[in-house]
């Protein structure tokens, strides 16, 4: 639009004009001008078993029933009876359900991929070998197939079905880049060591975890959104196997000195996000504090309608140790049948939350509640 051939009036309106019109590129640019939303068409994950949706499943052996019950039934690759926060978090984006990498059967890729694997740290050596610099590196690999595959197939002037369940190449930078690891890292050197000396760790882990987010804004990503680590002393499996309970169970019968350990590791990842910031201006970093969230339900449990925190749904620790899927008979005893109402209990099997405490948890920190800066997923981007 040239304004300088027009006359005052009508030169000041087409001034205004020019100027709506460049803040709606800008708005475009930055996701969208439609309420100040972002356009993510795509979501790419990264973490532990907390947002695993299939690849320990697909890479080891099934998840097993009652897992899923709630919500996708018998072939879930999820450790709940129904959706995890990462299943909220693409509902929200109006995304479909992210498929893991491992998985093969069934995965649609159109829309990003999952590789959080079950037992995964950010470093190496702890209980999966997926570790956060594989799933990175599985990431890269995936992003160069994609995209050659993808052209490939454009250059043959068909479109066949195959195509339609890539990724485009031109959308791994618009897209958010999900991270939820680091529980294992601590509960593996609790089993494995002194509180100390996993308290020493964890800048070495926090350095593995910067060179991966690092790794991730070289191959384009722009957008992140960051999850501390939960309240691990919370988890009914971290109160039944902690000997000394005497002076460190606080009044939720969490155990302290675990949760004072995962409050200085999210700490430091704080600190390690503010780094991140300075050194990658061109990227947005969003710290959610999922600790807090979750320990406020936990705090609250009885009033929102759950049963007392440390009681779970699936498997056993109590009198003989079996996980959620499987079952036993001892001395004429059954161990291992799921309860009847998931929906009234926070754990699920005595690590992992269940669907309704999920849902909570999202509905909570989605909006930016708990988020640094205080802005919900959905403008993520600004």
């Amino acid at each position: 639009m040239d304004c300088r051939r027009t006359k005052h009036v009508t030169r000041h309106l087409c001034l205004i004009l020019c100027v709506l019109s460049s803040w709606s590129l800008v708005q475009e640019a930055l996701g969208g001008g439609n309420n100040n939303k972002c356009w993510f068409p795509a979501i790419y994950n990264f973490g532990d078993s907390n947002s695993d949706t299939g690849a320990v499943s697909a890479a080891f052996t099934s998840v097993q029933p009652p897992n899923g019950e709630t919500f996708f039934g018998t072939l879930s690759g999820r450790a709940s009876d129904g959706r995890l926060i990462i299943d909220f978090i693409t509902e929200e984006l109006k995304l479909p359900y992210v498929s893991a990498y491992l998985n093969s059967v069934g995965s649609n890729y159109r829309h990003g991929a999952n590789f959080a694997t079950g037992g995964s740290s950010i470093l190496p050596g702890g209980y999966s070998p997926f570790h956060l610099g594989l799933q990175v590196s599985q990431f890269i690999q995936f992003k160069s197939h994609t995209n050659i595959l993808f052209n490939q197939l454009s250059d043959n002037g068909t479109d066949p079905p195959l195509k339609s369940g890539l990724p485009r190449p031109e959308e791994f930078s618009k897209a958010i880049y999900t991270i939820d690891i680091g529980q294992n890292d601590l509960a593996f050197g609790i089993q494995h060591g002194s509180m100390e000396q996993v308290r020493r760790s964890i800048p070495d882990i926090l350095s593995q975890y910067s060179q991966s987010a690092q790794q991730l804004y070289n191959e384009g990503a722009r957008v992140f959104w960051i999850h501390n680590t939960g309240p691990i002393g919370c988890l009914p499996y971290s109160y039944i196997y902690y000997e000394p309970k005497k002076g460190n169970i606080d009044a939720n019968g969490c155990v302290k000195p675990h949760n004072e350990l995962a409050l200085e590791f999210n700490r430091q990842l704080k600190n390690q996000v503010f780094q991140l910031r300075k050194k990658l201006p061109l990227a947005k970093f969003t710290y959610v504090d999922v600790f807090k969230a979750k320990y406020q339900l936990i705090s609250t449990a009885k009033s929102q309608g759950f049963v007392p925190p440390l009681e779970f749904c699936c498997g056993s620790f109590y009198g003989y140790h079996i996980n959620c899927g499987k079952k036993a008979v001892v001395n004429g005893t059954v161990y291992g049948n799921p309860c009847k109402n998931p929906s009234q209990h926070v754990s699920w099997d005595g690590i992992h939350y269940s669907q309704a405490a999920n849902q909570w948890v999202a509905k909570r920190i989605l909006y930016g509640s708990f988020s640094d800066p205080p802005i919900p997923i959905g403008q993520a981007c600004f």
